[in-house]
């Protein structure tokens, strides 16, 4: 709860799932990064107004960036940053900033155009070594999810901002066209297929 007593959610909008599917998203988001990334930083792109993976996440440094203002978590030590990515793109920070920056449910948010010059942003931001993870849901889930939106099972603020789902091969050709490349890249899903992780090392 917040101050004002507002239960904290971890997406705008409601729908019983909403929580159920940010854990599960926070959970493959932790298997896909190694140990020995988490004594250094890590910044998670679209944090949401409850950094729910940052809050949850072994770090020794974590910056949440949000185009709304996010709830601090002191005790997590989490700081947040008033950013939105798909008006600029140009990443607030310094090259060679952090070791892993995360995307979690938020590729589909972006148009196709700043989403490429965003992700090149993130290799100039990590070091070497570093990673990024991503996790969307596939495309052949749009009907699903209009579906759960309309039942209220999910955020349907959420569903109507999607500009464009992917597939295994739509990402694939998305990192073909930036700095990253395709060779370090591994895809996966998860969820009953209903959800789909990708790794890019830098």
């Amino acid at each position: 709860m917040t101050q004002s007593g507002t239960k904290l959610r971890p997406t705008r909008g409601s729908g019983p799932l909403e929580s159920f599917l940010a854990k599960k998203r926070a959970a493959i988001a932790n298997s896909l990064i190694p140990d020995t990334l988490r004594t250094g930083r890590i910044l998670d792109i679209g944090c949401g107004q409850t950094p729910w993976f940052l809050i949850t996440t072994e770090f020794r440094e974590k910056v949440g960036l949000e185009k709304r203002p996010a709830y601090a978590h002191a005790e997590a030590a989490v700081e947040t940053v008033v950013f939105d990515v798909d008006h600029a793109p140009n990443l607030p920070f310094k090259s060679s900033s952090f070791d892993v920056v995360t995307m979690l449910a938020v590729v589909e948010h972006l148009e196709p155009l700043n989403l490429r010059r965003l992700v090149d942003e993130i290799h100039r931001t990590l070091k070497p070594g570093g990673k990024l993870i991503i996790t969307t849901p596939p495309r052949w889930t749009d009907p699903i999810l209009a579906a759960l939106a309309k039942l209220g099972l999910v955020s349907s603020e959420e569903i109507d901002e999607h500009k464009e789902t992917h597939t295994h091969s739509s990402l694939a050709r998305l990192f073909e066209e930036t700095l990253f490349g395709s060779a370090g890249l591994r895809l996966g899903y998860f969820e009953l297929f209903m959800n789909m992780w990708a790794v890019a090392d830098r």
